[in-house]
């Protein structure tokens, strides 16, 4: 059986513009929640969500390439950059057929929808860009990072809601462990804090409508009432073991298991006995070869909407049965809000890093308990803790459920 380590991460999220800013962010148990800033809110119910502030993508990405790109396509080729640099790939001693991106988005260029249909009402719309198309579709973060970088092999784009993120991490992890590649490239990236996706989700009550930071997005705590929208990008390098040893790789971690299954039951609510996300959960740790025992941190998709976290709550003990007393369980949304397409991807990043450095995230913003999420959450403070495996969930609009496993680098 092929090997799969981690070599590179790049992330631009809410709480930090790269790896190092985030993962600082995540140790001291930061809110990026704040006032939304990128339209009017005036008159709306919802004014809360996590941005990435001050983002000039002239300072890491070519100005007229970027003028080219939608908010999460410029997110996605900034990640990118990042974690192609932290990995020390050299694409001139690769095989490049050998190479492939997987990198996902849950809804794709909303922002750009909304200015060019904007455009085509005032104009006409055979006056709208030329760009529009190739800016808007999801896959164009794939692409557009396959091309920066020269990577031929599969290049797709996972578009399964907010399962998306944690899809492209294990379907890179297969196309490494059962052959077809040696390197790969993924992860996820969303830009939908626009009116229009703001108004979408609160129209479907998803949404907090919360006034204060610090009680919007609260995961797992009784008088949660909803998610809290996100944006931002994360990005993994992902090699075949002896591929990364033999050109002497820095590894941050082993992916160990990849589990991937759908609830088949409401196009927007999990089924509420957590069955299904239970079995992913199971197959993602039988194809790790481990038991429940062996998981020390889970990384939850705790969205703070009542449904989900009780869901996830079941799902777990069903999953781990007397484990799940014991077992550390945090959602890193209380710090960054919900990414949708790139959660799983930044959560992704993040549980790699509790892995290599023995750090579990706290669920930050907890006051009021909730009889119905009664598991251990790591409540407002994180904890230095040995986390030899450590899982990640996404659980996605239309049943998509997805678990990845990583594990703690040995030679």
């Amino acid at each position: 059986m092929r090997r799969v380590v981690v070599t590179g991460l790049g992330a631009i999220t809410p709480i930090g513009k790269n790896v190092s800013r985030m993962w600082e962010s995540v140790k001291a148990g930061k809110c990026g929640i704040d006032k939304i800033t990128l339209f009017d809110t005036t008159g709306r119910k919802v004014t809360l969500a996590g941005e990435v502030k001050n983002y000039v993508p002239e300072e890491v990405l070519d100005k007229r390439e970027a003028r080219k790109m939608d908010r999460y396509v410029q997110f996605a080729m900034t990640a990118a950059k990042e974690a192609m640099q932290d990995s020390g790939l050299t694409m001139e001693k690769e095989d490049t057929s050998r190479c492939g991106c997987i990198v996902s988005s849950g809804i794709g260029g909303l922002g750009t929808i909304e200015a060019e249909d904007k455009k085509g009402m005032e104009k006409g719309y055979d006056r709208v860009s030329p760009h529009f198309i190739p800016m808007v579709i999801s896959n164009m973060a794939a692409g557009n990072i396959a091309i920066a970088y020269g990577f031929n092999g599969m290049c797709t784009c996972p578009v399964t809601a907010c399962a998306s993120g944690t899809n492209a991490i294990g379907d890179a992890f297969r196309q490494i462990r059962d052959g077809y590649a040696d390197v790969m490239i993924c992860g996820g990236s969303e830009a939908s804090i626009t009116p229009l996706g703001i108004g979408g989700f609160t129209s479907l009550k998803a949404l907090s409508q919360a006034t204060d930071p610090k009680r919007a997005s609260i995961p797992f705590d009784k008088e949660r009432n909803g998610f809290v929208m996100g944006e931002g990008a994360g990005i993994l390098i992902l090699e075949e073991y002896e591929h990364a040893v033999n050109r002497g790789a820095k590894i941050y971690c082993e992916v160990a298991g990849y589990g991937a299954n759908c609830d088949a039951h409401h196009i927007t609510a999990p089924l509420e006995d957590g069955s299904m996300a239970a079995k992913c959960m199971q197959m993602a740790m039988n194809d790790a070869g481990i038991l429940p025992e062996n998981i020390d941190y889970i990384n939850a998709h705790g969205t703070s909407t009542p449904l989900n976290d009780k869901g996830e709550t079941k799902a777990v003990k069903l999953a781990f049965g007397e484990h799940a007393n014991h077992v550390m369980m945090s959602s890193t949304k209380s710090m960054t809000g919900h990414l949708l397409g790139a959660s799983g991807a930044v959560e992704g990043i993040i549980t790699a890093l509790s892995v290599q450095n023995d750090f579990v995230p706290a669920t930050i913003g907890y006051q009021v308990p909730d009889e119905n999420c009664d598991l251990d959450i790591v409540a407002n403070e994180g904890r230095k803790a040995a986390v030899n495996y450590a899982m990640s969930n996404s659980l996605g609009f239309g049943g998509h459920n997805a678990t990845v496993v990583f594990k703690k680098y040995t030679e």
